[in-house]
């Protein structure tokens, strides 16, 4: 896990350095600040800028949490996880691993855009503080949480000065002329502030008039006025950062004077005719429904209907969901660039591709206008079924050399899934659309480390009647699959045995087949072999009988090699693993192929191909990693562990052994509780012990436990590919570690003894 989950600045951050120093001053003083301010005042910049300054101050990170985009409060806690880059397998309530997790971490917390679910999110925030006394967090949004030892920072608009640097840079970025006045720095080259008041080019648009203005020739009372021009166009804007972005992106077109024309009359217009200052939370809307005033009809009407988008969205969702008969899809494109060119969009790159993005108060205007409309619901229901269209197509590309692009889709596509997933039970007749989706994303929750967000979305969609069997029977054994991972086999059994009930009551084959599979995963976790073999293979023969082949087919083709290899077939074991491999390798499937390293991995062991064995479990310990799969990726750990002591390298198999502590922790139970998952960590211990000393063991073992999961991940990477030590040579160190305050471990013994079979020690 990356120490900062803090975005990157796009461009200059202007001004507030006295601010800054005094939010910095507060961070060192109290746990809990909260910025608050009027809507684009600046807050969750200026709070992640101050977040960015102190990060060395905090051993174990600075995380961003970023909670505008939630609608269900009960999210929140998983959005939390989410931003501290847990991947909780167990069905623990989230809150309380947050506790646990951040009880003995010294953490920023950034929580941003709280103020819809303050009333949820305050509570939370109060419990982590009382549990976690290394734990700070720095809140932004519009009022404060009033939570106990709150220091509250009212964040003010810009001042003058800043004001207009901030309108001349922005305005020199969309490519406006350069704004009049004195010299205020440079963008790309471009000198802010200078230059005559009058631009040549700038034509009167219809309905305003020509306003006069100073030449090349005049003796400086151009600057002035100009220069005054500019000033009285960031007063009327407050000095909100926000508006005077908006205006800037209008500059290419209108010039300053122009501006102000426009915003007298919207002024007049929402103060009927009255000339005072208005409250800034009115001077922001007067600017964005200003900037609405100047859209074209299409754009406006685009405007709208992006309000329904929680997150970041891509060209093509857009062109699904907001197209129409007003709106050509052909059109979609330029029109996004108009919207952009008028700072009401970001762009962004992420791993799934190029993105959009709106603010929260402009999509809150759109919003507004949408419901004017009266069209919210129908584009609420078009987004949800566009995303519902992406979870199938990622559903079926997840058996394909596509895999890595759907994990990364799956992620960046997560808001959006979370609203498709809200609407479907928000509305009594598309219960089964929840139960659908919610199965659909079985590849998510399972492949991805979500799951016990899956779990949490599976609930709430069983708990419905839908009166669809076929929905409700998928949700069922993907529950059941998703409880055997989390070890709770109470829940995995009822789920799996309703499906069972109901689906050879419907007469529905592959839903009893995906039953049957999960209770032999479940036998399989709880040490029973011969149950876990007869069931897992009459599900395949069913898969095979009703032509069904993907990634869950050939997981239960790995669960048979390894209950055989548990039983001593290694044989049977590396013949079904390697038949996997190569169908993963042919199809462009990772996943499922990590899995069949796995085993062959543990075979290669089993016969003293310890480098062989080494080359395969980094490979899975890799794949895994990246699909956060956490289950697959300590139990990898722990077998390279075994790797290193067999190769004369004790102490890094202490390491390792340490490093997969916390790792399970997250997981749930510790290697399922099962006594043949567990026998090479129970070899590995003993040989590493017998070599080392109890004391020495130990100490290696406390500094893998400090371990952070990225750094586990590298570490096992690594493993082997240095010469083992042979002796405590005097002055030796070990290979070096990075773990906060760990001490250098006593050098390594070579270990005595052979490696077993799994149907001998190694098999317990």
């Amino acid at each position: 896990m990356r120490r900062s989950n803090l975005p990157a600045e796009l461009n200059r951050f202007i001004g507030r350095a006295a601010e800054q120093a005094a939010l910095t001053a507060l961070l060192e003083a109290s746990r809990l600040v909260t910025v608050v301010g009027v809507g684009g005042v600046g807050k969750t910049r200026f709070a992640l800028r101050a977040a960015a300054g102190v990060q060395k101050r905090y051993g174990d990170g600075v995380r961003l949490a970023e909670l505008a985009p939630l609608r269900d409060p009960d999210l929140i806690e998983y959005a939390l996880v989410e931003a501290l880059g847990l991947t909780d397998h167990t069905p623990r309530p989230p809150r309380e691993v947050l506790v646990e997790h951040l009880a003995e971490r010294r953490t920023l917390l950034v929580v941003d855009g709280f103020e819809h679910l303050v009333e949820e999110c305050a509570p939370l925030v109060r419990e982590l503080l009382e549990h976690a006394p290394g734990l700070t967090v720095l809140a932004a949004g519009r009022r404060p949480l009033r939570v106990a030892g709150e220091t509250v920072f009212p964040l003010a608009p810009l001042g003058e000065e800043d004001a207009m640097t901030l309108l001349a840079e922005r305005a020199a970025e969309a490519g406006a002329p350069p704004l009049p006045g004195a010299a205020a720095g440079a963008v790309h080259g471009v000198p802010a502030l200078t230059g005559p008041a009058a631009r040549p080019g700038v034509t009167a648009l219809p309905g305003v008039p020509a306003l006069p203005g100073g030449s090349a020739h005049d003796d400086g009372s151009a600057q002035a006025r100009g220069r005054d021009a500019v000033r009285e166009l960031c007063r009327r804007l407050d000095g909100i950062p926000l508006a005077l972005e908006l205006a800037a992106g209008r500059l290419p077109l209108l010039s300053v004077e122009q501006m102000l024309c426009r915003l007298d009359d919207r002024f007049r217009l929402l103060t009927d005719g009255a000339r005072g200052a208005l409250p800034r939370h009115q001077t922001l809307r007067t600017a964005i429904g200003w900037s609405h005033e100047l859209c074209t009809p299409e754009e406006r009407l685009l405007w709208a209907r992006l309000s329904v988008f929680p997150g970041p969205f891509d060209l093509e969702s857009v062109e699904y969901v907001c197209a129409g008969p007003e709106l050509p899809p052909e059109r979609i494109l330029d029109l996004l660039g108009g919207l952009l060119a008028q700072s009401l969009l970001t762009r962004e790159d992420t791993p799934a591709g190029p993105a959009y993005r709106m603010l929260d108060t402009v999509a809150a205007y759109g919003s507004e206008w949408l419901a004017a409309l009266d069209d919210t619901e129908r584009m609420r229901r078009r987004h949800r079924d566009w995303y519902m269209g992406l979870a199938t197509w990622c559903e079926l590309e997840w058996f394909s050399p596509r895999q890595p692009e759907v994990a990364a889709l799956t992620e960046a596509a997560l808001p959006h899934l979370r609203a498709a997933l809200d609407l479907c039970l928000e509305l009594p007749e598309d219960a089964h659309l929840a139960q659908h989706l919610a199965g659909t994303l079985w590849f998510a929750w399972v492949g991805c480390g979500r799951l016990s967000e899956g779990r949490h979305w599976l609930d709430r969609a069983l708990a419905l009647e839908s009166g669809h069997e076929e929905a409700r029977l998928k949700a069922l054994w993907v529950l059941g699959y998703v409880s055997v991972l989390q070890g709770d086999g109470t829940a995995a059994v009822a789920a799996l045995h309703e499906c069972g009930e109901r689906a050879r009551s419907s007469r529905n084959a592959l839903a009893e087949a995906y039953a049957t599979h999960r209770m032999g995963c479940l036998a399989l976790l709880t040490d029973d072999m011969p149950r876990a073999e007869e069931l897992i293979g009459r599900a395949l023969v069913a898969y095979r009988e009703l032509g069904e082949l993907n990634s869950n087919v050939l997981m239960g083709q790995i669960e048979v090699g390894l209950a055989r290899a548990f039983r001593g077939d290694l044989e049977g074991a590396v013949a079904l693993c390697r038949e996997v491999k190569d169908i993963c390798e042919e199809r462009g499937e990772l996943w499922a192929r990590a899995y069949a390293l796995y085993v062959l991995g543990y075979a290669a062991w089993t016969r003293g191909a310890y480098e062989e064995a080494r080359e395969l479990l980094t490979a899975c310990v890799s794949i895994n990693h990246a699909f956060r799969d956490l289950v697959g990726t300590v139990l990898a750990i722990e077998m390279l562990a075994l790797v290193a002591v067999s190769e004369g390298d004790p102490m890094e198999a202490a390491v390792l052994q340490g490093a997969a502590v916390p790792l399970w922790d997250t997981v749930g139970v510790r290697l399922f509780g099962s006594a043949a998952f567990d026998a090479p960590r129970t070899l590995c211990q003993q040989r590493a012990e017998e070599a080392l000393g109890v004391e020495a063991y130990a100490a290696a073992f406390r500094a893998g436990q400090g371990l952070s999961a990225a750094e586990a991940v590298e570490r096992a990477l690594v493993a082997g590919r240095h010469p083992a030590i042979d002796g405590p040579a005097e002055g030796a160190a070990p290979r070096p570690f990075r773990t906060a305050g760990s001490t250098a471990v006593p050098g390594t013994r070579k270990p005595a003894g052979s490696p077993t079979g799994m149907g001998g020690e190694a098999a317990g």
